[in-house]
């Protein structure tokens, strides 16, 4: 029996960071080209790895003086961003979970953050044996370690697991460790690639 490891973030539920910043903000060009001049995607990559909120709040504020100030409200705002999920990809989830096809999942996901994925999409508790958040280990995906916790804390082979993410590097960053993965463009495509494999 293959196991099947899904990413969470742009696989099963949709993350728009911009909207945590929506009572700031007139408008979504605003918010996104503030969130380019302090460079959230690398601060956000920082907290992803475990850094806690306050250090990173105080890392962009040493970068980028007052004009880092609106990331204060981010955890307060962060709700808002995750609340849709992707169209299809949970019929999928559930659909393997009822063939009992055993499903993890493998999440960049910051640890202060992720009580309100679970708070927001509570299935996420019964459709994985086990959920791996890279802020809670302080590894990221690509790296090699966090693959292989992933592996080592529920005694999995790589050539047994079928890894979907919605990133190519990460992608590959399995697949160098020997599994089988699937690049994720869309349920539908999805559901074509673990028919192809005899589980969908």
């Amino acid at each position: 029996m293959k196991n099947v490891i899904f990413d969470l973030g742009g696989v099963l539920i949709e993350w728009d960071p911009a909207l945590a910043f929506a009572d700031v903000f007139t408008t979504r060009h605003q918010a996104e080209a503030w969130m380019d001049r302090i460079g959230f995607a690398a601060w956000n990559r920082l907290q992803d790895g475990g850094r806690s909120f306050a250090e990173g709040l105080a890392a962009a504020r040493a970068d980028h003086g007052d004009d880092a100030r609106h990331l204060a409200g981010y955890l307060a705002g962060f709700p808002v961003t995750i609340e849709k999920t992707v169209p299809g990809s949970w019929e999928i989830a559930e659909a393997l979970l009822a063939r009992d096809v055993p499903l993890y999942a493998l999440t960049n996901w910051a640890a202060e953050t992720w009580p309100h994925a679970l708070d927001l999409h509570p299935r996420l508790g019964d459709l994985f044996r086990d959920i791996l958040v890279s802020g809670q280990v302080g590894a990221l995906k690509p790296m090699p370690a966090i693959y292989r916790l992933l592996m080592d804390r529920n005694r999995l082979e790589a050539g047994d697991c079928i890894f979907i993410d919605d990133s190519p590097a990460n992608v590959e960053g399995a697949r160098a460790l020997g599994m089988d993965a699937i690049l994720f463009t869309g349920a539908e495509a999805l559901g074509v690639e673990l028919a192809r494999r005899g589980l969908f």
